[in-house]
C-alpha cells in the first residue's frame, strides 16, 4: 500500500515544542496522512551554515533538532517513510545513518541534493553517481535502501541532448542506488516530469507532490506573473497523471512537499486543503 506523508521541512515554524509538534502531527494524522519524511538536520541539533543555508531558501528547521521525535511519532500513530541525509554524513559514517534510520522505523535514507556543487561538469556528475552507489552499496549491506532527490539544478545541461540527471540516472547501480522523484522541480525547469517519471519506471520508489501556480486575483500590474508552490489541485501540473504513474510503478509513499507560498503563512492548513487531492486520488 502506497502512503501518504507529509516532509518536515514544511514544518520547521510549528514545531517549535514537544507540545506544538505533539499537536502539529495529530492535525496531520486527522488530515489522512499516515507518515512523515523526517531530515537528519531537522532532528538534530544543526550547524549555523545548515540553518542560514536553509533558511535563505524560504524554508525554517526551527527547533525539532531538540524533540524526541521516535516517541512523536509513537504518540501520533504516524510512521517515518524515510530519512534525508546530507553525502557527506553517509560517507562520513554510514552505519550511525543506518542505525538512525532504523530507530525511526524506516528503511531509505534520501540523499537531498549537493550544495556548492557543479551540476554542469559532466565529470563531476560522474564522479557524484560513482559516490552514491559506493554508499548505495554500504547502506545496502545495513538493510538500508538509498535514494536520490532532484531539485531543479539536476537540469542543466552537460552536453547538447544530456542533462545531470540523465547522467545519475545511467551512471547509478539501481542494486545501491534508486530515487525519490519530485515533480515540481522539472515542472519549474521546464521539463515533462511525467517522462521522467516513465524513464525511471520502477526505479521511482517515492514520490514528492507538489503543485505550481500563482495566488493573484484579479487585474495584474504586468502581464507576466511569478509561479510559486501551490496546494495540490489549485496549480497547472497534471497531477493526476503523476500520480496515476506513480502508483503503477508501486512507489512505498507520495510524500507532500510544498514550499512557503503557504494559506495564511499556515503550513497545517495549506496541508489539510493538499490532502484532499491526496485522500481523493490515493
Amino acid at each position: 500500500m502506497t502512503r501518504k506523508a507529509v516532509q518536515q521541512i514544511m514544518l520547521g515554524t510549528v514545531t517549535r515544542s514537544e507540545k506544538e509538534a505533539l499537536d502539529t502531527l495529530r492535525q496531520i494524522k486527522a488530515a489522512g496522512y499516515d507518515g512523515l519524511e523526517l531530515n537528519g538536520f531537522m532532528i538534530r541539533p544543526s550547524s549555523l551554515m545548515v540553518r542560514l543555508l536553509t533558511k535563505a531558501a524560504g524554508m525554517p528547521v526551527g527547533k525539532g533538532g531538540h524533540l524526541d521525535w521516535p516517541n512523536l511519532l509513537k504518540e501520533t500513530g504516524l510512521g517515518c517513510v524515510s530519512l534525508h541525509e546530507d553525502l557527506r554524513t553517509v560517507t562520513k559514517d554510514p552505519k550511525s545513518v543506518a542505525k538512525e534510520a532504523e530507530a525511526l522505523g524506516c528503511d531509505q535514507v534520501v540523499i537531498t541534493g549537493m550544495y556548492r556543487f557543479d551540476y554542469g561538469n559532466e565529470e563531476a556528475v560522474k564522479d557524484l553517481a560513482a559516490n552514491l552507489n559506493t554508499q548505495g552499496e554500504r547502506l545496502k549491506e545495513e538493510g538500508i535502501s538509498l535514494l536520490y532527490h532532484n531539485h531543479n539544478c539536476e537540469f542543466r545541461k552537460v552536453a547538447p541532448r544530456r542533462t545531470a540527471f540523465d547522467v545519475l540516472v545511467e551512471e547509478t547501480n539501481p542494486e545501491f542506488v534508486n530515487f525519490e522523484f519530485d515533480s515540481y522541480w522539472p515542472t519549474e525547469a521546464g521539463v515533462s516530469a511525467l517522462a521522467l517519471m516513465e524513464k525511471l519506471g520502477e526505479r521511482l520508489k517515492l514520490y514528492h507532490i507538489n503543485d505550481r501556480g500563482t495566488r493573484v486575483v484579479g487585474p495584474s500590474m504586468t502581464p507576466i506573473l511569478k509561479s510559486d508552490s501551490m496546494e495540490l489541485g489549485f496549480g497547472n501540473m497534471n497531477l493526476e497523471a503523476l500520480t496515476r504513474q506513480a502508483l503503477k510503478v508501486g512507489v512505498k509513499a507520495i510524500i507532500l512537499e510544498s514550499h512557503k507560498n503557504w494559506i495564511d503563512k499556515s503550513p497545517v492548513k495549506s496541508l489539510q486543503v493538499s490532502s484532499k487531492f491526496l485522500n481523493k486520488h490515493l
